[in-house]
């Protein structure tokens, strides 16, 4: 474990390495608790300098075995060695010079799961940002671009694969019962980039052919028995091939393409080179195993891996602080995948609820930051929501900007100059305004500046003059070293909406600059004037969600129900039902006062039932439609002062409302919506489960009994059903014997398949309420639970802490004291997954007075204990400012 050293890094003091490596060959000597590494560097001084600079490479619980310069082992005053750092002088003056480099490794040891660790018999590695040196001393950091060749050593009954990046050289036998192979990867690579696998495993085969006809072969490995799990992948990542050759003109670039999915793993997957490393779950799935979300996050993730081989593996970052010029723009690709392989319109409302669920309330907190940071403590911290979904809405924004043509030439210019090399996002952005003869400087800012901006919206309708007035003005709230704000350009597109829905004419604009139906914000306060409109018509702004912002727009409940019901633009129909429904659950929340009845808004009672009995609208969007927003949606919406308990009152009593009045409707829905069709997990079918799921959980609200949904449970042929009807049961109807039936089935049905069994507990962590938290200690009893797998920590605990608001946010502060504990035990084991639980806690500001008190003490005892790695240290401070 890395403990604090209180080093800060900074944008602005970058600078060039003093050497460059242009290759690396390295040696596995594998053993499960003594791995020997040689690393021979082929080095040269950068020009310009200085010719006395000593070699310093990092290093991270290093144990140096021997040192070479040359092929003469090295003097013992040329260098120093400790486990964080490696420091040579006296090189060669010669323009190329080798070093090699011998360390030991307890892979078995490595809890950390960072660097090479082994884990169910397999070495895996897991290199960024920083585990190579973990592995060897390196120059570790992602402007060292080298070429490697790894050959791994290794028992051949424990390790019949021996994987590496790039193409297989070579292999055979050693003698004694061990085996060998030589992996060459001829295209540069930063050390994070580089993975290593060697274990017992199966394997699903298969072949691509490029669009210049070359062939790639294709491979999965996962383990043994569980290879028909791993088709879908296979047939994504396929998909996922053609697609980037036809939309961004990117071909695959080595002879063999592979996927070796693990059950120990930190993240959801990892694009090494031509050797993708995945969690196991996001590769696994059939129908009695997988839900619907489960087979899209497969395919949206292996598109996202596969993706990064140009945005990401090709063009690399020069630095840590250009992290979303890979991940951000890699997920805007991944974006773009699922939404031509499903529903654009439901892609689209998805990745909304998810920026505003997690990457508004960062923004809004203490850990708010800029897409591209300028300084950090610890750079794992911030593979965080506003480097990846932010990141990707900047880039989404740059398309909305220059349009689909623009963008595309913007695209191929920024390939062309910049493959092979470590980009920053000034490049990037250059690329765009060079292909397009455009200035994107004050668009820049996005990059640089953290906070969410607010843009405030009055309108003026003048029948006599037959004038439309709209007045804008935006703002960016301060965050955390960041008090003064700079004027951001914000594309909205918008609509004006006449009586029977379609697009008002207009005879003239005057005002701020609009180009089709993009409106260019990009000063302090901007008007703009609408000519020849005789009737008011109904303003639909930011239709498609074309910027990241909040609007400050009181539009009357009628105007919104009006482009629930009209507007052309799918997005912009759930955005109004969504606005509408937050409105009146903001309202509730105000008005609940213990268990006094609260009803709904007869308006958006109809406005919802007429959208779910709308067949012309596709299942998939009606369900998403009649999804009231969440908890934490009413809460980030409310701001302050947050009551968590009275939050879940008063939207239990609307859903419950809406359920009863809209009975009908839902039964016709629920029957029509089964027609007894063989599971397929295309996006239609997925729409009709998802849609009869919705129509089950308002039947049970209507008829307060968990009859229907127990009926559901028995009957369910898929994941998707079983798991929504448990859902249903645990979170609705608890205490009923129904439930408790249920969870036992569940748990005897698949005991033996670990990510079935997330499923199980994660329903169970987030059943609302305070006795669950009784639950969740008593599951981490059971041998279902393992503090050492971090897909069970996620599953349990941090569905907990994320996912439950009444549950972890009791009045007694019990589950903040529960967290703290989880976050210290963990810490020793693996800080990385401990810092990414405490992030539960960084919107605890925004709490009533009681609450925020008993956080505060919990946040103060984390940080008060000692050791504690860099990674929650960093978390910590940041969260209590």
């Amino acid at each position: 474990m890395r403990t604090d050293t209180g080093q800060v890094f900074h944008l602005e003091d970058y600078r060039p390495t003093d050497f460059i490596i242009d290759a690396v060959s390295l040696t596995f000597r594998l053993a499960p608790q003594a791995t020997r590494v040689i690393s021979q560097l082929t080095l040269r001084r950068r020009p310009g300098a200085a010719s006395d600079a000593p070699l310093v490479l990092d290093g991270d619980g290093l144990n140096l075995v021997s040192l070479a310069i040359g092929d003469a082992p090295a003097e013992k005053q040329r260098y120093t060695a400790t486990p964080e750092m490696l420091t040579v002088h006296d090189l060669p003056e010669s323009e190329t010079f080798t070093l090699t480099v011998e360390t030991e490794i307890d892979p078995s040891a490595n809890s950390q799961l960072m660097g090479l660790y082994r884990s169910s018999g397999v070495y895996c590695t897991q290199c960024e940002a920083e585990g190579f040196r973990r592995i060897t001393y390196f120059l570790d950091r992602p402007d060292v671009l080298s070429v490697y060749t790894v050959r791994m050593e290794a028992e051949t009954k424990d390790a019949p694969l021996l994987l590496s990046n790039g193409n297989p050289v070579e292999s055979g036998d050693l003698g004694n019962g061990r085996h060998f192979a030589v992996w060459h990867d001829p295209h540069p690579k930063p050390s994070y980039l580089f993975a290593l696998v060697a274990g017992d495993l199966g394997v699903v085969e298969d072949e691509f052919t490029t669009m210049t006809g070359k062939p790639v072969v294709l491979k999965i490995f996962v383990e043994h028995g569980k290879e028909a799990r791993a088709a879908y992948a296979m047939d994504a990542l396929k998909r996922s091939m053609r697609w980037d050759e036809e939309v961004f003109g990117r071909e695959y670039d080595l002879d063999i393409f592979q996927i070796v999915a693990v059950s120990d793993f930190n993240m959801g997957a990892m694009e090494n080179k031509g050797l993708n490393v995945f969690n196991d779950k996001y590769v696994l799935a059939d129908p009695d195993t997988a839900t619907d979300q489960d087979y899209a996050n497969i395919e949206a993730i292996i598109a996202h891996e596969y993706f990064h081989n140009w945005t990401g593996n090709r063009i690399t970052c020069r630095d840590w602080f250009q992290l979303c010029l890979k991940e951000g723009l890699t997920v805007y690709r991944d974006h773009e995948f699922s939404a031509d392989q499903r529903s654009r319109p439901v892609k689209r409302i998805a990745e909304v609820r998810l920026l505003k669920a997690h990457q508004f309330p960062e923004d809004a907190g203490p850990l708010a930051h800029p897409p591209r940071p300028v300084t950090y403590s610890e750079i794992n911290n911030f593979y965080t929501a506003t480097v990846y979904e932010k990141g990707s809405e900047v880039v989404r924004m740059i398309r909305t900007i220059l349009g689909a043509d623009g963008f595309r030439k913007g695209m191929d210019l920024y390939f062309e100059r910049h493959d092979g090399e470590a980009a920053t996002i000034e490049d990037f952005i250059k690329a765009f305004e060079d292909a397009n003869d455009a200035d994107l400087s004050q668009f820049a800012i996005w990059y640089r500046q953290a906070g969410t901006p607010a843009v405030s919206v009055s309108l003026h309708h003048d029948a006599n003059a037959a004038r439309l007035t709209a007045e804008f003005e935006q703002s960016v709230p301060q965050t955390p070293g960041e008090p003064t704000k700079k004027l951001m350009h914000i594309p909205l597109r918008f609509a004006l909406l006449d009586e029977d829905g379609s697009e008002a004419a207009t005879d003239a604009v005057k005002g701020a600059r609009i180009e089709g139906d993009v409106l260019h914000l990009t000063e302090r306060r901007q008007s703009v004037v609408f000519e020849g409109v005789a009737r008011r018509p109904v303003l639909s702004l930011n239709r498609g969600f074309s910027a990241p912002i909040t609007l400050n727009f009181q539009q009357t409940s009628e105007d919104l129900a009006h482009i629930a019901r009209h507007e052309s633009d799918a997005f912009a129909r759930w955005q109004g039902l969504n606005d509408f429904a937050l409105r009146v659950l903001i309202e509730a929340t105000r008005q609940a006062d213990g268990n006094k009845p609260i009803a709904c808004d007869p308006l958006l009672v109809t406005a919802l039932v007429e959208t779910a009995a709308d067949d012309r609208l596709e299942p998939a969007f009606r369900a998403q439609a009649l999804t009231l927003p969440s908890e934490a949606d009413v809460a980030r919406e409310i701001g302050n002062n947050i009551d968590p308990d009275a939050i879940h009152r008063a939207r239990d009593m609307i859903a419950a409302d809406i359920a009863k009045k809209g009975a009908d409707v839902f039964r016709t829905i629920f029957e029509a919506m089964y027609d007894g069709r063989t599971f397929s997990p295309d996006a239609d079918s997925a729409g009709r489960r998802a849609l009869r799921s919705v129509a089950l959980h308002h039947l049970s609200l209507a008829e307060g009994d968990p009859a229907r949904a127990f009926q559901a449970f028995g009957k369910a042929d898929n994941m998707t059903d079983l798991s929504g009807a448990l859902s249903l049961l645990v979170h609705h109807f608890p205490e009923t014997p129904a439930a408790r039936e249920a969870l036992e089935a569940f748990e005897k049905r698949f005991a033996a398949d670990p990510l079935v069994i997330d499923k199980w507990l994660t329903v169970q962590a987030t059943s609302p309420g305070p006795a669950t938290l009784s639950r969740v200690k008593a599951l981490m009893e059971t041998r279902h639970f393992s503090l050492s797998n971090p897909n069970r920590v996620r599953a349990l605990i941090g569905a907990f802490a994320a996912g439950n608001p009444t549950g972890f946010n009791r009045a007694d502060g019990a589950g903040y004291v529960f967290l703290a504990e989880q976050v210290t035990a963990l810490d020793g084991k693996n800080p990385q997954v401990a810092a990414r639980l405490l992030t539960a806690m960084r919107s605890w500001r925004s709490l009533e007075p009681v609450r925020q008190a008993h956080a505060s003490d919990a946040l103060r005892s984390i940080a008060q204990k000692e050791p504690l790695s860099t990674d929650v240290r960093d978390i910590v401070k940041r969260t209590l400012g």
